[in-house]
């Protein structure tokens, strides 16, 4: 079993993504981000579940419809080890600056 670690900036990107949904309904916004926090967990037992994406990251579709999100992450597994680098509601811009 892999280890799940989300980086500072992932983080910062979940507290956004909770800050904006709270505005408008914080209970709503807290069972999303649990929803996105349990769709990572996965990864521990299947680190390439998502599909490739370029300079060897992955990308995992956390859910579908209009408030799907996605994530990035690498799969180390020489140390066995998940890393989450970002996390975007599938409507923003993109993943540039990761």
């Amino acid at each position: 079993m892999a280890r799940v670690e989300i980086t500072r900036e992932a983080l910062a990107d979940f507290e956004r993504l909770f800050d904006f949904l709270a505005e408008h309904d914080p209970r709503q916004a807290r069972a999303r981000m649990l929803s996105v926090r349990r769709a990572l967990a996965l990864l521990a037992d299947h680190p390439l579940l998502g599909h490739e994406a370029e300079d060897g990251r992955r990308e995992l579709v956390l859910s579908r419809g209009r408030h799907g999100y996605i994530a990035k992450y690498r799969w180390l597994p020489a140390e066995e080890v998940v890393l989450v680098l970002a996390v975007r509601h599938q409507r923003e811009a993109g993943f540039a600056e990761d």
